[in-house]
C-alpha cells in the first residue's frame, strides 16, 4: 500500500508514530481510522512497520510484534466496519471506521499479510539474537466475559442492599445451626439422665432446652423471611434494570441489526431470559449462599467436636466435587441449547399468529402445525438430554449423602463404645452431617439453575454488547425547526457485498416536492432510508440545511420528519392514540384536524366508538385503506418540515386515492416532500421527478419533460397506461 501525502490534520499522528520507531524500523503502510470504540468521530492511525503494528492517537499508543499477531480480520457492518486484531483465535483489540475507507482497509490488510509473512519466515530461521523490537503484550480484551460475573457487576447500584441481604443470610444460617448444638446437651445432660434418674430433677431443664430450640427456630424463620424479602427486591430491581437497558439499547440500534434478527428471539431474550435471571438471584442464589455458609460453618463445628468423625463424614466430598464439575459443563451447553430452541419456538409463533390470515388464505394450517411440532420436538429433545444428565446426577448425590451418614454412624458407634464420645455428641454430629450433605444436595441443584442463568445472561449481554453501527459525533447539533433543504452529495451505499446506491447527487430545495420513480430494487426506498438516517451512507454525505446528517442529533432531526410507509403499521390501541403517536400531548381537536386532512374523519365517525375505537392487533380491525389514512394523519399531526411518502396511496382504492391526493396537494405546500409511487399519476404535481436505475439517477425533470424524452420514465408510464387499460 503506497503512503499518500498526509493532510495537515494527520501530520501530528504521523509524527507521533515516527517518534515510536526504533533503530532499524521503518514505516511500511498506514491507515487512517475515523471512529473510536463508541462510534464517535475520532482521529487515529494504524501503522504497519517492517516488524510491528502500531496504534497511534493523541492520548494513546499501543504496539504489537507482527510475529505475535495471528491475523487482522475485517468485519463489515453496513455504514461502518471493524478491524479485529486476532491472537489465539480471539479478538484482543479492534478499530472502528466508516465504510468509505473500505478500499484503503483492503489494501492495508493485503500489505499486512505480505509483511507478516516475511517476518514469520525470518522468525522461523535460526537466530540467537534477541529481538530488539519486542514490546509488552497488551492485555486481552474480552467483550463477553463470565456471564454471571458480569451479571453481578450489572447489580452494582444495589450493592448496599445486596450487602444487607448477605448479612441477613449469614445471621439466618448461624441461627439455623443453634438447634443441633443444643441437642447435644439435651441428649447428654437431660434425656439420658432423665431415663435413669428421677423426673423432678431434669424436667425443668427439659423445658429450658425446648424453649431454646423453639427460640432458635423462630429466630431462623424471622431472619430467613427478612433475607428472602431483601434479596427478592434486589432481584426485581436488577432484572427490571436489565430489561429496560436491553430494550433501550435495542432502540439505539439501526435497522441493519433488526434485519438480521427474528422478532421471537428478541422477545424471548427480554422476557424468558430475564425471568430466569430473576429466579436465579431471588431464590437460587440466596439458597446457594446459605448452602455455602452452612457447609463452612458445619465443617468448622464438626472438626471442633470430633476431628476423626469429621474426616470420616467428609470422605465422599471429593467425589461430589468431581461430579459437580463434570455436570456443570454438560448442563450449561444443554440450557443454552434449550434457550435457543425456545427462541425458535417464539419465532414460529410470532410469524404464524400475526400472519394467520395468510395461513388460512393459502390453507397452510397443517404446514404450520407441523412446523410448530418440529420446534416443540426440538425443545423436547434438548430438555431430554439435560434431564438424562440430571437424572443420574441427583440420585448419585443422595447415594453419597447416605454413604456419608453410614460412615458417621459406624465410626460414631465405635467411638461411643470405646468411650471416646457421648451419645449426645454423636446425635448432634449426625444432625450436623445431615445439614452438611443436605446443603450439598441443594448446591448440586444450584449447578443447574446457575448454568440456566448463565446461558440467559449470555444471551442478554449478546444484545448489550452490540455496538450501534452508525457513528455519533460528540455534542450532536440541535437543529430545532428545519427549513427542509436536503442534499445528497455524491452518496454511495453498500449493504454487505451488494452496492445499492452507486453515486447520487441530488439537491432538494425547501418546500420542493420530489417524486422518486424507477423499477423495483433501483434504490428508491434506500434513498429515503438514508434521508431518515435509518442507515448511514458508505461514502459521501447527506446534508440537511447545510449540516451533515451524521452531525445532527438524530432524535431532534426526526421530530422534523413525517413518514408514511408502504405498509402502514398501527399499534394496539385506539384510533386517537395511533394518530397521536408522534405527538402524545396532542389535543383531541388537533387529532380530529389531522384526520380530516387525511380524509379519515368520516369513516372514523361511523365506528361505534369513533376516535376511541380499538384498531386491534396491527390495525386488523380496519381495512388497508383505512389503516393508510390513519398512518397519513399520524404523519401530518407532527407538522413535519420534511414529508416522506413511500407508496402512501398503494393500499387504497381509486376513489380514496383521489381524496388523499387532494389533501396532499394542499398539505405538501411549505414542506419538503419526497414521494415514492408506482402509480405515476400521483406524482404529476411534483416539482421534479427523479428516475433512479441501478443505484444512479438516470433522468430528472417534470412529467412533461420526461414524457418528451421517451426514456425510462416514458416507458414506465406507458406500461402503467397499458395495465390500466387492460
Amino acid at each position: 500500500m503506497s503512503l499518500k501525502p498526509p493532510s495537515a490534520a494527520h501530520e501530528t499522528l504521523i509524527q507521533l508514530a515516527e517518534a515510536q520507531l526504533v533503530t532499524g524500523e521503518r514505516m511500511v503502510a498506514r491507515l487512517l481510522i475515523d471512529l473510536d470504540a463508541s462510534l464517535h468521530f475520532h482521529g487515529g492511525l494504524i501503522v504497519l512497520t517492517n516488524t510491528r503494528l502500531l496504534h497511534v492517537e493523541q492520548a494513546l499508543s499501543q504496539a504489537w510484534n507482527l510475529a505475535d499477531v495471528q491475523d487482522l480480520k475485517l468485519e463489515e457492518m453496513g455504514a461502518t466496519a471493524a478491524i479485529h486484531l486476532m491472537q489465539a483465535e480471539a479478538s484482543i483489540w479492534h478499530w472502528r471506521l466508516t465504510a468509505g475507507h473500505l478500499r484503503e482497509v483492503e489494501a492495508f490488510l493485503a500489505r499486512f499479510k505480505e509483511q507478516r509473512g516475511l517476518v514469520i519466515a525470518e522468525t522461523d530461521a535460526p537466530d540467537d539474537e534477541e529481538d530488539v523490537f519486542s514490546t509488552d503484550e497488551p492485555e486481552t480484551v474480552t467483550s463477553t466475559g463470565k456471564p454471571l460475573v458480569r451479571l453481578f457487576k450489572f447489580s452494582r447500584p444495589w450493592y448496599q442492599l445486596m450487602a444487607m441481604g448477605f448479612a441477613l443470610t449469614v445471621a439466618s444460617t448461624g441461627a439455623g445451626l443453634i438447634g443441633p448444638w443444643l441437642t447435644m446437651s439435651l441428649v447428654d445432660d437431660v434425656l439420658i439422665p432423665l431415663q435413669s434418674a428421677t423426673h423432678e430433677v431434669h424436667v425443668k431443664h427439659l423445658y429450658q432446652f425446648v424453649a431454646g430450640l423453639a427460640g432458635a427456630a423462630l429466630l431462623t424463620w424471622l431472619l430467613k423471611w427478612a433475607t428472602t424479602y431483601v434479596v427478592s427486591r434486589v432481584a426485581e430491581r436488577v432484572t427490571s434494570h436489565m430489561r429496560r437497558a436491553t430494550f433501550e439499547h435495542l432502540q439505539k440500534l439501526s435497522l441493519t441489526y433488526f434485519n438480521k434478527k427474528r422478532t421471537g428471539d428478541l422477545i424471548s431474550r427480554i422476557g424468558s431470559d430475564t425471568d430466569n435471571i430473576s429466579l436465579f438471584i431471588s431464590i437460587n442464589f440466596i439458597d446457594f449462599a446459605c448452602d455455602v455458609l452452612t457447609i463452612i460453618f458445619t465443617a468448622a463445628i464438626l472438626f471442633t467436636i470430633n476431628p476423626m468423625l469429621a474426616f470420616a463424614a467428609l470422605g465422599p466430598l471429593p467425589i461430589v466435587a468431581w461430579l459437580v464439575q463434570w455436570v456443570r459443563g454438560n448442563l450449561r451447553g444443554g440450557f443454552a441449547a434449550a434457550s435457543r430452541a425456545w427462541s425458535a419456538m417464539n419465532s414460529v409463533l410470532s410469524d404464524t399468529i400475526p400472519g394467520v390470515r395468510v395461513v388460512k388464505a393459502f390453507a397452510q394450517e397443517q404446514r404450520e402445525i407441523e412446523r410448530f411440532r418440529a420446534q416443540d420436538q426440538h425443545i423436547f429433545d434438548t430438555n431430554d438430554r439435560v434431564n438424562r444428565t440430571w437424572s443420574f446426577f441427583e440420585p448419585t448425590i443422595y447415594l453419597l449423602t447416605d454413604i456419608g451418614l453410614l460412615v458417621v454412624w459406624s465410626a460414631g458407634a465405635w467411638a461411643v463404645a470405646h468411650g471416646q464420645t457421648t451419645v449426645g455428641v454423636l446425635t448432634g454430629f449426625v444432625l450436623y452431617v445431615g445439614k452438611f450433605y443436605g446443603r450439598l444436595d441443594s448446591m448440586s441443584r444450584f449447578v443447574a439453575s446457575a448454568q440456566r442463568a448463565a446461558a440467559s445472561a449470555h444471551r442478554i449481554f449478546e444484545i448489550l454488547d452490540v455496538k450501534p453501527d452508525m457513528p455519533i459525533t460528540s455534542g450532536m447539533r440541535k437543529v430545532g425547526r428545519l427549513s427542509g433543504e436536503i442534499e445528497f452529495r455524491d452518496i454511495k451505499f453498500r449493504h454487505g457485498s451488494r452496492q445499492i446506491i452507486r453515486g447520487i447527487n441530488l439537491k432538494i430545495a425547501p418546500g420542493e416536492m420530489i417524486g422518486l420513480v424507477g423499477p423495483s430494487g433501483a434504490g428508491k426506498t434506500t434513498l429515503v432510508n438514508l434521508a431518515c438516517r435509518f442507515f448511514d451512507v458508505s461514502e459521501g454525505a447527506v446534508l440537511v440545511d447545510g449540516h451533515d446528517l451524521r452531525e445532527i442529533d438524530v432524535i431532534d432531526y426526526r421530530r422534523n420528519l413525517g413518514l408514511v410507509l408502504q405498509e402502514p403499521y398501527l399499534f394496539f390501541g385506539t384510533i386517537a392514540e395511533n394518530i397521536a403517536y408522534g405527538k402524545p400531548a396532542a389535543t383531541r381537536a388537533e387529532i380530529i384536524a389531522a384526520a380530516k386532512a387525511a380524509r379519515a374523519h368520516d369513516f372514523i365517525m361511523k365506528l361505534a366508538d369513533a376516535y376511541d375505537s380499538m384498531v386491534g392487533e396491527r390495525g386488523q380491525q380496519l381495512s388497508g385503506g383505512e389503516r393508510q389514512r390513519i398512518s397519513i394523519a399520524r404523519a401530518l399531526l407532527v407538522d413535519p418540515a420534511i414529508l416522506i411518502l413511500d407508496e402512501a396511496t398503494s393500499s387504497v382504492d381509486t376513489e380514496t386515492e383521489r381524496e388523499i391526493q387532494a389533501a396532499l396537494d394542499h398539505l405538501v405546500k411549505g414542506r419538503t416532500t419526497i414521494a415514492i409511487a408506482h402509480r405515476l399519476g400521483t406524482l404529476r404535481k411534483a416539482n421534479r421527478l427523479v428516475v433512479i436505475e441501478n443505484g444512479v439517477i438516470s433522468e430528472t425533470g417534470t412529467h412533461a419533460d420526461l414524457m418528451n424524452r421517451s426514456g425510462t420514465y416514458a416507458r414506465l408510464h406507458q406500461a402503467m397506461v397499458e395495465v390500466n387499460a387492460a
